[in-house]
């Protein structure tokens, strides 16, 4: 059985918005990873296109909810940014979402 997300967090960067889920791991309350996804603001995140999402890679936690949320804060920057190897915003820019 997964742990239940988190609130949600929400990061106004760059005319984008960061939201990110914290969530405890299986390995019990003091471990935490994360899902998140960049979009424009008042997108709808369950229209194909409309968001980039992203999480953690692998096994990777953090010892709080906070230090979880602040990676994925900070990897959402980068894909606004224009900085991370793998994913970009281009295609929300593109479309005109």
């Amino acid at each position: 059985m997964s742990a239940q997300p988190l609130a949600m967090h929400q990061v106004d960067y760059e005319g984008f918005e960061i939201h990110v889920s914290a969530t405890p791991t299986e390995e019990g309350a003091n471990r935490y990873t994360y899902t998140a996804y960049v979009c424009h603001p008042g997108a709808n995140p369950a229209k194909p296109g409309h968001t980039v999402t992203y999480h953690a890679d692998g096994d990777e936690t953090w010892r709080s909810e906070q230090d979880a949320t602040e990676e994925a804060v900070h990897v959402g920057r980068s894909i606004i940014d224009g900085t991370h190897p793998d994913l970009s915003v281009l295609s929300l820019v593109t479309h005109g979402f």
